[in-house]
């Protein structure tokens, strides 16, 4: 297991990364919205057996760089806090969308529902650079096993996405409806997400360890 101030720290990044809209997010809402419920929870497997598919193959990676190649972990770490400053942007530009703007999408069966919330998963960078760059500075080489460390964080990771997605999937229409009414929250919503974010890559930025 991780260290624990590693895996609070960690948790509090995916937790936010999770809140913030993208292509996930835009479509398990619309989803939900124009399908129903259980649309949107039948989309939601499909998504996460996307985020198991990559933290396994980062997991072993990760442990294969980190032992192999120097300076990787600083590598990873700067290029890790340049990604969160990268959404913290796209939190706050002019004219960002909220995720609740949806389009419309037509019905589709269970085994289409799956796969399209799968490949949505797999074609999503934020999740591939959310591993391979933000997993591995949470990682303590000399603690225990790298690769115990990163499964550990990862389905950490997968566990509180899953929560939070099940929520908004459950409540989309009715968090719609209520935003659609309430513009103000919208921009709340940004900036207080990207001051989040801009935070965390700035403590990333600093902490070398």
């Amino acid at each position: 297991m991780p260290e624990i101030h590693n895996v609070v720290g960690f948790s509090f990044i995916a937790l936010g990364m999770v809140l913030t809209p993208g292509p996930n997010m835009i479509y398990l809402i619309s989803r939900s919205i124009c399908q129903g419920r259980i649309a949107g929870l039948v989309s939601l497997i499909g998504v996460a057996v996307g985020f198991v598919f990559y933290m396994l193959c980062a997991a072993f990676g990760i442990t294969t760089f980190l032992m192999m190649v120097p300076f990787a972990y600083d590598t990873l770490r700067i290029a890790g806090a340049c990604y969160l400053i990268y959404l913290a942007w796209q939190a706050v530009r002019p004219r960002g969308k909220s995720p609740f703007e949806v389009k419309e999408l037509q019905p589709d069966s269970n085994k289409k529902l799956f796969t399209m919330g799968f490949i949505t998963n797999l074609l999503n960078p934020k999740i591939a650079v959310m591993y391979l760059s933000l997993l591995p500075q949470f990682i303590s080489p000399g603690h225990c096993s790298v690769l115990s460390q990163s499964l550990f964080l990862g389905f950490t990771q997968i566990i509180i996405s899953v929560a939070v997605n099940t929520i908004i999937v459950l409540s989309a229409s009715t968090i719609a409806v209520h935003l659609s009414n309430r513009p103000v929250w919208l921009q709340v919503q940004r900036y207080l997400m990207g001051t989040v974010l801009f935070g965390l890559a700035t403590k990333m930025m600093i902490n070398d360890k």
